[in-house]
């Protein structure tokens, strides 16, 4: 079946998605824009989108072949992938392997210190907000989600993290950190939104390069290089 734009759906800082003449299935456009700091900083990169649409495109299908259910169903371009429509959660899970970004200013730590276990997150998702930190006990009272939903969320991310530490590893990349997004098929709970260099800290193993995000919003420069050696050393095409 050939899958077209219809309607355009949602359109975030990112990426944009499209209702598609399956009521089941929409088309998620990676754009190359790049964001910071709740869209305060805001530049459009060519190639960005395309970069992150085939990476996540790779990453995504390694997963569902460690049996994560995900929303990916396949590529259709270069900035275009074809995912099942999901009923989201209002919630970011975030998984931290070592300390950087928003938990060494709330704590004190020391960049990169090493965090064992890894520490698991929750935050609102609520741009006007700012995407607060909460907790389990919000997420019951303001029934974002109930408790079982909650433990499978934290139990997928704790997964996913553990597989994806693996296949960073392999490609000589550490995974700081990274932020994932679930959603309901039915009462079923998938990963959905993407996993990206936009969504995840990455750094070079021996030399600590940042090949993230970060590059922006540091004003590092080379975003579109950091994002185009990821996707050369998993020999993306």
């Amino acid at each position: 079946m050939s899958y077209s734009k219809i309607k355009l759906a949602y359109s975030g800082k990112s990426k944009s998605l499209y209702e598609t003449q399956d009521a089941d299935k929409w088309i998620a456009e990676f754009r190359d824009d790049l964001t910071a700091f709740n869209g305060e900083k805001h530049e459009q990169l060519a190639k960005k989108g395309a970069l992150n649409s085939q990476i996540n495109a790779h990453i995504m299908q390694l997963l569902a072949k460690k049996g994560v259910p995900t929303h990916f169903v396949k590529q259709l371009s270069q900035n275009e992938t074809l995912v099942k429509r999901l009923r989201m959660i209002p919630l970011e899970s975030v998984v931290r392997n070592a300390a950087a970004g928003g938990i060494c200013k709330r704590l004190g730590l020391p960049l990169g210190a090493e965090l064992k276990p890894t520490v698991y997150e929750l935050f609102y998702k609520n741009d006007a907000l700012g995407d607060p930190m909460v907790n389990g006990s919000h997420a019951l009272t303001f029934k974002w989600a109930t408790l079982p939903e909650l433990e499978k969320m934290r139990d997928l991310s704790l997964e996913i993290n553990r597989i994806l530490t693996k296949v960073f590893a392999k490609i000589g990349l550490q995974l700081v950190d990274a932020k994932f997004e679930f959603g309901f098929i039915g009462k079923d709970i998938y990963l959905g939104d993407e996993i990206t260099p936009d969504s995840c800290r990455l750094w070079d193993m021996k030399t600590h390069k940042i090949l993230d995000k970060d590059r922006f919003r540091q004003d590092l420069g080379g975003v579109v290089e950091a994002y185009q050696e990821i996707a050369d050393r998993f020999k993306i095409n």
